[in-house]
């Protein structure tokens, strides 16, 4: 039966019937393998694809030319063996009605010249990049007539793997460099007025479509407005789009609002929870409305209501829900199927970028299946024997653990000593900008409770309570506790990040937050303190602060304690803490040199991490059958474990997350999904 739901309609684009709204915009989850999409790469598309969505689009920009080296681990387009790749991914995305485009690009100043073949970095004047460092080149004239003819010798290449179609990225990259008038510093005929400075994109794209024909899709993903001081304004977007339409060469418009050069300006185009959800898809929709060409967009448009309103408001024809297919591929099946509210949500944690910006390669905060989907399943198959699991500790480790087990059609208990499930997530969930983020256990819940998991919180499990319900599978995932015990004197002096976050110890007036674990939690007792009030300093060891919070999720914390009483202190060491008056002495060294300076404050708090809260499982470890042993290579290699199964007397017993050692949620999800599903 044919739907009314705006968001399945079938989208004609040129000769292309799209089945649906919905697409995945062009990102690059660095999958690729020397600098080839291979296996890994087109199973993370392909999944999407057999699940409904109307349009891949791969790559996160793959590199035309030899001088714009990776540094997002991209595709390299400018190999002719990236061809075969290209054509399987594609040929298996098509089998399931899916069709597929990569985005294609010149770095131009957004990268560096200490990568690939070390040439230089170039673009349209010598004004470097905040985010990269490199000084570039300014482009010479045959520079620029030999890019054209590299990207058209690579829109040639994806023609050949029968991909509909290519998009050129004109923000931030070269093409935009060309466009915008804060970074385009070249003479006539490529410098000086609007038309001149779309005088770049237009030649490329009249190269391609001269190289690939008219049944070859071209599009352009570009900055309509700046939002900065003499750059691009939003009159200037519509007379590029303009522009772009006029020259006959653009099939369609995927429209950015805002710069990427440094965190803050992309944290402003591509936001990360606490910010508004889809804050350019009305500008989207005057670009639409007043160019008058196909539309698409997408910048944190995370729910399937926000993409519906997308549509059926006439802002766009098709909806960009990138980081919402990350956290679940089957979006689209599961609205045909009736589903939405069994949709895995994206809580924006922007885990998945931030990894990629530290040379990482993307992965979803709560789904660990994502980006492995050669090895770990979106769909969790049946078990052929019915077990009794029993779980202690209902942190996203223990709820991920009874979630697969009960899907695997386990009999599922879960103990839980606090009134109500969550562990350091719903901590986290304290902080208003991060909220969001108790959707990692509230879909949990949901999940469990279809699947009849019984809970019994408010119980502190012992040893009895578990042997006593005759279990086949203990897991235990109580998590850790702080760790303040690491100076040299003073240790009981001074308090924990939690205990700030949780609202347990007030913040002093003058507040020292040593933080040498690098984590949210440092930065989060910094916050709560500033904005009480507080004269704030947070330390580390280390030569950078907070390294493990990355370059997207820092953004927000700066906005709100830059224009505070806050100062960040590296490279030094808290060594000791005494009492003096009504004052702590706070010792202070160096691990450069020998150092004891001496602070005061009135309040110290101590981020090293969590200890394991681990009584439980070495009280059960003697009464197991396996006494506690994991089988590494089977779990990597996603066998079942069977040290200790089948020998009769006892059960199999496991621990999971920080119960093992302090890590983050993304590691206590996995280390659930990869040994429940083969139990």
């Amino acid at each position: 039966m044919a739907s009314n739901d705006p968001l399945l309609q079938p989208y004609q684009l040129k000769h292309l019937t799209l089945k649906n709204r919905i697409m995945t915009t062009s990102h690059e989850p660095a999958y690729p393998e020397a600098g080839m999409p291979k296996d890994r790469y087109r199973a993370y598309h392909v999944e999407r694809a057999k699940a409904g969505i109307a349009m891949t689009m791969t790559a996160g920009s793959a590199a035309v030319s030899k001088d714009s080296p990776p540094v997002f681990n991209n595709i390299l387009a400018y190999k002719d063996e990236v061809v075969g790749w290209m054509k399987k991914l594609t040929d298996e995305c098509h089998d399931h009605g899916c069709a597929v485009m990569i985005q294609l690009t010149h770095l131009g100043r957004r990268t560096h010249w200490n990568k690939g073949d070390w040439l230089p970095a170039l673009t349209t004047s010598h004004q470097r990049e905040p985010a990269h460092r490199a000084f570039p080149k300014k482009m010479e004239d045959w520079d620029i007539a030999r890019i054209i003819r590299d990207y058209a010798d690579a829109a040639e290449r994806m023609a050949a793997a029968g991909l509909d179609g290519v998009e050129l990225e004109c923000y931030g990259h070269l093409m935009d460099q060309f466009m915008s008038p804060l970074t385009n510093e070249l003479d006539a005929p490529y410098g000086g007025s609007l038309e001149n400075r779309a005088r770049f994109a237009l030649e490329v794209t009249a190269a391609i479509r001269k190289r690939t024909g008219d049944k070859f899709l071209i599009g352009v993903r570009y900055t309509a407005d700046e939002t900065a001081k003499g750059g691009i304004t939003e009159d200037d977007g519509v007379a590029i789009g303009k522009l772009l339409r006029d020259g006959g060469n653009v099939d369609f418009l995927n429209i950015i609002r805002g710069q990427i050069h440094t965190d803050p300006a992309m944290t402003d185009v591509i936001p990360v929870q606490g910010m508004k959800s889809a804050p350019h898809l009305d500008f989207a929709g005057r670009i639409r409305a007043e160019v008058g060409m196909p539309t698409f967009h997408a910048a944190r448009i995370p729910d399937v209501a926000t993409a519906r309103h997308a549509v059926a408001s006439g802002k766009l024809d098709m909806v960009g829900m990138t980081r919402a297919h990350m956290a679940d591929p089957h979006v689209v099946r599961k609205i045909i199927e009736g589903r939405e509210d069994d949709i895995r949500p994206c809580v924006g944690a922007t885990y998945c970028l931030d990894r990629i910006y530290q040379a990482g390669d993307a992965l979803c905060m709560h789904n660990a299946a994502t980006g492995r989907e050669l090895t770990m399943p979106h769909d969790i198959a049946p078990a052929g024997t019915r077990k009794k699991v029993v779980i202690v500790g209902a942190g996203p480790a223990g709820l991920e653990a009874a979630r697969v087990a009960a899907e695997r059609g386990h009999a599922v208990t879960v103990f839980e000593a606090a009134s109500q499930p969550g562990g350091q997530v719903r901590l986290t969930a304290q902080s208003p900008r991060r909220k969001e983020m108790i959707g990692i256990i509230d879909w949990r819940m949901s999940q469990c409770a279809a699947r009849d998991v019984e809970f019994r919180f408010d119980t502190w499990a012992e040893a009895d309570d578990v042997t006593a319900l005759n279990p086949d599978v203990v897991i235990v995932a109580t998590g850790g506790l702080p760790h303040t015990d690491v100076l040299e004197a003073g240790n009981d002096l001074v308090v924990s990040s939690w205990d700030l976050i949780s609202g347990d110890v007030k913040p002093g007036a003058n507040v020292l937050i040593y933080d040498d674990a690098g984590d949210h939690s440092g930065l989060q007792a910094g916050e709560i303190a500033a904005k009480a009030g507080a004269k704030v300093e947070i330390m580390t060891p280390d030569r950078s602060f907070a390294p493990d919070v990355m370059a997207m999720n820092l953004v927000p914390y700066m906005r709100s304690m830059q224009d505070k009483d806050v100062t960040f202190t590296v490279t030094y060491r808290l060594t000791s803490v005494a009492r003096d008056g009504n004052q702590l002495k706070a010792t202070i060294g160096s691990d450069y040199m020998p150092l004891a300076k001496e602070r005061h404050y009135d309040q110290i708090v101590i981020n090293h991490g969590t200890l394991p809260l681990d009584d439980l499982y070495f009280a059960l470890k003697p009464l197991s059958s396996n006494h506690g042993e994991v089988d590494y290579d089977a779990l990597i290699e996603g066998r079942p474990q069977t040290v200790g199964g089948g020998q009769g007397g006892g059960f199999q017993l496991y621990r999971i997350g920080d119960a093992v050692s302090a890590r983050n949620t993304h590691a206590a999800i996995y280390d659930a999904l990869r040994l429940v599903k083969d139990i």
